[in-house]
């Protein structure tokens, strides 16, 4: 579909080449949306222009390091050469780092932060003479569950989705003046490489996601593409007069007390 919700806008995602920000990415083209995808890795970077072209949609890819001020100055700049301005921005790029928060390095604790936060302020500083431009234009920045509650093992990861609620709360209110909504997606647990590379330091990867969806009343791991819907009606007039709040996409992660969902009986 080109003529979908997105007709005649333009996109940049963040961590766009795979996981979330390949299910958002793939979703924007068929709703009719110029992408660019930015990220570090050319060969899934450019597999994804590859799927999104070959589903009649349009796409870039532009390496990027979204720590780097000049770097995401130029995917900016890149993307208006390219496409003709900018509408949407998706701040999607993430990592994680699984250890006691005494154990991290100074270059550890802050290359999470790097990712996570400042890459949002850069992309927003940015974009924003772009985005003031339109008459509406959208912000969406993926934070987590973790937004909302503790995990164990990830401290600096918390923190860091803790303050992309915030910071989306903040842009919400400051520049709704020139027309820009910005929310934040708070993802539950969803099959992405992130999450297999957190799964990975447990001695029984598999057992251990078992166990942690058992907590979820779905019952069932999200796909990128769950999440890429939200993501979609925040960057649209679907979402007209919403600004500056979130969306929990979790399954009813966070609203179970009980740790065991499936352990009732359900007769």
């Amino acid at each position: 579909m080109r003529d979908g919700r997105l007709k005649g806008q333009v996109a940049w995602i963040s961590g766009g080449t795979k996981g979330i920000g390949e299910g958002a990415a793939r979703l924007f083209a068929r709703e009719g949306a110029a992408v660019a995808i930015i990220g570090r890795d050319v060969k899934d970077g450019k597999r994804v222009v590859d799927t999104i072209a070959g589903e009649g949609g349009k796409a870039l890819f532009i390496p990027c390091d979204v720590t780097k001020a000049d770097q995401v100055e130029t995917s900016i700049e890149q993307t208006v050469g390219h496409f003709g301005g900018l509408q949407i921005l998706v701040n999607n790029a993430g990592i994680v780092d699984v250890r006691a928060l005494h154990e991290y390095s100074e270059e550890q604790f802050t290359r999470v932060m790097d990712v996570n936060v400042k890459s949002m302020f850069l992309a927003f500083k940015y974009a924003f003479p772009h985005l003031k431009a339109n008459a509406q234009s959208y912000v969406v920045n993926i934070g987590s569950i973790s937004s909302y509650v503790g995990q164990d093992g990830t401290p600096v990861y918390t923190s860091s989705k803790g303050a992309v609620l915030q910071l989306s709360r903040s842009i919400g209110l400051d520049y709704a003046r020139y027309g820009i909504r910005s929310n934040c997606v708070c993802p539950g647990i969803t099959d992405t490489p992130m999450l297999h590379e957190h799964l990975d330091k447990a001695p029984d990867p598999a057992a251990h996601l078992a166990e942690r969806l058992r907590r979820v009343p779905l019952g069932r791991i999200l796909t990128p593409e769950d999440i890429a819907k939200a993501i979609l009606y925040f960057s649209c007039e679907d979402s007209a007069g919403i600004t500056a709040t979130s969306l929990i996409v979790d399954g009813g992660y966070l609203a179970a007390a009980e740790w065991d969902c499936g352990a009732s009986d359900s007769t």
